[in-house]
């Protein structure tokens, strides 16, 4: 039998109790692997609970895999050892090479509470509005009308949509709610573009340097990019319109606002030039806005300008609600949105409305405005901070941002940054060289920093004492 004591008066439920007893008993190698445990009728006559209790305990522990249900034998705890090349896993190397995006990537995501994200691209946990996402979590548990078991719309959850159309006119992009498709964050939203515009050895446009995560998805896809030089007001017009002439693209990928990495904003005058050439060329431009509530005042879009003619936009909630509920969107010409959802339909079926329902009601509530708001007067102070931080360790900034995560700097006297990255991620300190924003991946003595994570004094220390040891 079972020697647990369990406390009626508590404030934790009695399965709860039931399961922690038992799981700790396992943990410790009381109960070996194969013991049966005390039958269901004889647990709860022993301990003066009710059989639905035990029931609910048992089923628990073995969903988690402490317990084996046998039928017609009953319940025995589960063999749990891993096997010997797994547990003895060692933590991932360092690429030898350079430090490519899937690593990078993984690294950051790993890192854990003691990691330092000097470069990721997502503000720190403590700066996201979990609260306000718990309480709109209670409130949809609440709702009898929220359905939890069924697919979603293919184009997505229809209230957000309906919303959205209200979001995009305010800067300027006029769109009907059938124009708009809901995406797992703006990461899908760039693979369902890449399905639809580009074939195995196709000629894409991007910028140089850019985003390196759509990089991967183009090769993943077999394109050829075509690097189109960034300069501190966009695209480089000359360059783009010679390229554009040469290799006869049928689409661009671009970020016109808080461009990552280097945080620059699309001038106007450079805006048109660039519709002027997509026209002439005949090629259409994917704007990826994904950091589009963190600027802090008015700017320029390129699908507010063409009114989503040859312009598709993509945007997301990730960067400012939650990076793990994946809600984001495209709005397109009708017949694109409508060739969009059936790659979307093609590749996950729906996305999932419970998401996009809590999404919606962050929005609608009330509170999101001034959430952002603060956030990038957040943002603001950590810039500044940032840029403080390169003036004393040396580090020479492409632009000072109007705001945004992302500092972009060139480290003096080096060719390539990646010896540096490599060192850092030793010290547990994840740092993105330039080389995963250049096309080729060509050689780089560029960093992007995440102004969040600025003022962390190991990065402080870490910067200063190898920029030192190098001068």
């Amino acid at each position: 039998m079972l020697q647990i004591s369990l406390a009626p008066d508590s404030t934790v439920p009695l399965v709860d109790q039931i399961v922690q007893a038992v799981r700790g008993q396992i943990e410790d190698r009381v109960l070996r692997p194969g013991a049966r445990l005390s039958a269901i009728r004889q647990f709860a006559e022993a301990h003066r609970v009710s059989r639905f209790t035990v029931v609910e305990a048992y089923d628990r522990l073995v969903a988690q895999g402490y317990v084996q249900s046998r039928r017609g034998s009953g319940f025995y705890v589960a063999n749990r050892s891993l096997p010997a090349a797994a547990s003895a896993a060692a933590a991932p190397e360092v690429p030898e090479a350079a430090l490519d995006a899937a690593w990078l990537m993984r690294q950051a995501l790993d890192a854990g509470a003691e990691g330092l994200r000097a470069s990721a691209g997502w503000l720190p946990h403590s700066w996201m509005d979990e609260d306000g996402l718990r309480r709109q979590m209670r409130a949809m548990l609440r709702d009898e009308g929220s359905k939890f078991a069924d697919y979603g719309s293919p184009q997505g959850y229809l209230p957000l949509r309906q919303h959205l159309p209200f979001r995009l006119g305010e800067l300027g992009i006029a769109a009907q709610p059938t124009q708009i498709v809901l995406t797992l964050g703006a990461t899908q939203a760039l693979d369902m573009a890449i399905h639809h515009y580009v074939r195995r050895g196709d000629a894409v446009l991007v910028d140089d340097p850019g985003y390196f995560s759509l990089f991967g998805l183009l090769r993943l896809h077999g394109a050829r990019l075509i690097g189109v030089p960034w300069t501190p007001e966009g695209p480089d017009p000359v360059e783009l319109e010679r390229l554009a002439a040469e290799h006869k693209p049928k689409v661009y990928f671009t970020q016109s606002v808080l461009h990552n990495p280097t945080g620059a904003c699309l001038s106007p005058a450079n805006a048109y030039r660039i519709l002027q050439c997509a026209a002439r060329h005949d090629f259409h431009i994917v704007e990826d806005d994904t950091y589009c509530d963190l600027h802090p005042g008015v700017t320029t879009r390129l699908a507010a300008l063409d009114q989503l003619d040859r312009v598709i936009y993509i945007s997301s909630f990730s960067k400012t609600l939650s990076g793990d509920l994946r809600v984001g969107y495209i709005a397109a010409r009708p017949d694109i949105a409508e060739a969009l959802t059936n790659i979307k339909v093609l590749i996950s079926m729906t996305t999932p409305a419970t998401a996009e329902a809590l999404i919606y009601r962050m929005l609608t509530e009330g509170h999101y405005r001034k959430y952002v708001e603060r956030l990038r007067n957040r943002l603001s102070e950590a810039g500044a901070r940032a840029l403080r931080l390169a003036d004393k360790t040396g580090l020479s900034p492409f632009i000072s941002p109007e705001g945004g995560v992302f500092l972009w700097v060139r480290i003096p006297g080096v060719e390539d940054a990646v010896p540096l990255a490599a060192r850092a991620a030793k010290e547990g300190i994840i740092l993105a060289p330039g080389t995963l924003f250049r096309p080729q991946g060509q050689a780089s003595s560029w960093l992007r920093l995440n102004v969040a994570y600025a003022g962390d004094v190991r990065l402080e220390r870490f910067l200063s004492r190898v920029l030192d040891a190098a001068g």
